[in-house]
C-alpha cells in the first residue's frame, strides 16, 4: 500500500470554512461589515495573523471585500441574482410581473413549508417582529405609504425564507428582494384601487400564514401561501380586464360609428 504525506490543515482554512458557512446560511449578509479584526479573532479564538490570512483567502474568492482603512465587508454582489438593468426591465414589464407572481407561487410555498418544519425559537421571534411591522402597516392605512407597506410585506416573506434553513431558497429570495418589493408595491396599488376589501384580506392571509408556520403546520402553511398568491393573481387579472373594458368603451365614445 502506497502512503502519501499527510497534509496538515492550516488554521486559516478552518476560519475560512466558518466564515463561508456564516455567509451561506445568511448569518453574514451581502454588504454587511465584519466585526473589527480584534473582536473577530477573539470570537474565533485565533490569532490575528491567522484571521488576516483567512480574510485574504475569502477576498481572493470574491466573497469578501477589504476597503483601505474602512474594514472588511461581505461582497454586495452576493445579494444580486440579476443585474440592475434587468431588474428594472422585469419591474416595468406587465408580462414579467405575471411571471414573477408565478415564480413566487412556487418559491414562497416551499419557504413556508420548510419554515414550518425547521424554524427555531429565534426564527419565530424574528418572524413575529416582521409580521407585527406588516400588521401595523395594514392598520395605519390612512397614513402609511405603499412603498413602506410593500417593503414590510417583502421583509416578512424574507423572514420566512430565513426560517426555512434552505440556503438556496434564502439567497434566491435575497437576490430578488428589490424586485420582490417593487412587485408588491405595484400589486397592492392596483388591488387597493380595484377592491376596497383587499387590504383586510391580505392582512388575514398573512396572519394565517404566520400562525401556520409558528404552529408548525407545514402543509397548511404551503397551501395558505399558494392561496395568497392565487388571490393576488386573480384580483390583478380582474383589475386589468376592467381597465381594458374601460379603455375600449372610451375609444368607442371618441369614435362613434
Amino acid at each position: 500500500m502506497e502512503v502519501g504525506p499527510v497534509r496538515l490543515r492550516r488554521l486559516s482554512d478552518d476560519i475560512v470554512a466558518q466564515l463561508e458557512t456564516m455567509i451561506l446560511e445568511g448569518t453574514l449578509k451581502p454588504g454587511e461589515r465584519l466585526p473589527a479584526e480584534r473582536v473577530l479573532a477573539e470570537r474565533f479564538g485565533v490569532s490575528r495573523p491567522s484571521l488576516r490570512e483567512a480574510i485574504q483567502k475569502l477576498v481572493a474568492k470574491g466573497l469578501l471585500n477589504s476597503r483601505q482603512g474602512g474594514g472588511t465587508y461581505v461582497a454586495s454582489s452576493l445579494g444580486t441574482t440579476f443585474s440592475d438593468p434587468l431588474l428594472h426591465l422585469l419591474g416595468q414589464t406587465p408580462e414579467a410581473q405575471r411571471d414573477l407572481l408565478e415564480f413566487r407561487h412556487t418559491l414562497e410555498g416551499s419557504c413556508a413549508y420548510y419554515a414550518a418544519l425547521r424554524a427555531t425559537e429565534l426564527d419565530h421571534a424574528r418572524l413575529r417582529d416582521a409580521f407585527e411591522v406588516l400588521q401595523r402597516c395594514y392598520l395605519e392605512r390612512t397614513t402609511i405609504t405603499r412603498e413602506k407597506e410593500g417593503a414590510a410585506d417583502a421583509r416578512f416573506h424574507l423572514a420566512i425564507a430565513e426560517a426555512s434553513h434552505n440556503a438556496v431558497l434564502l439567497h434566491t429570495i435575497r437576490g430578488l428582494f428589490d424586485l420582490l418589493t417593487r412587485n408588491v408595491v405595484t400589486n397592492i396599488g392596483g388591488m387597493y384601487a380595484y377592491r376596497e376589501e383587499t387590504r383586510d384580506t391580505l392582512m388575514e392571509q398573512h396572519r394565517a400564514l404566520f400562525e401556520a408556520i409558528i404552529e408548525r403546520r407545514a402543509e397548511e402553511a404551503r397551501e395558505i401561501s399558494s392561496r395568497h398568491i392565487h388571490y393576488v393573481q386573480n384580483v390583478l387579472e380582474e383589475a386589468q380586464d376592467e381597465m381594458r373594458r374601460v379603455a375600449r368603451s372610451q375609444r368607442r365614445s371618441e369614435h362613434p360609428s
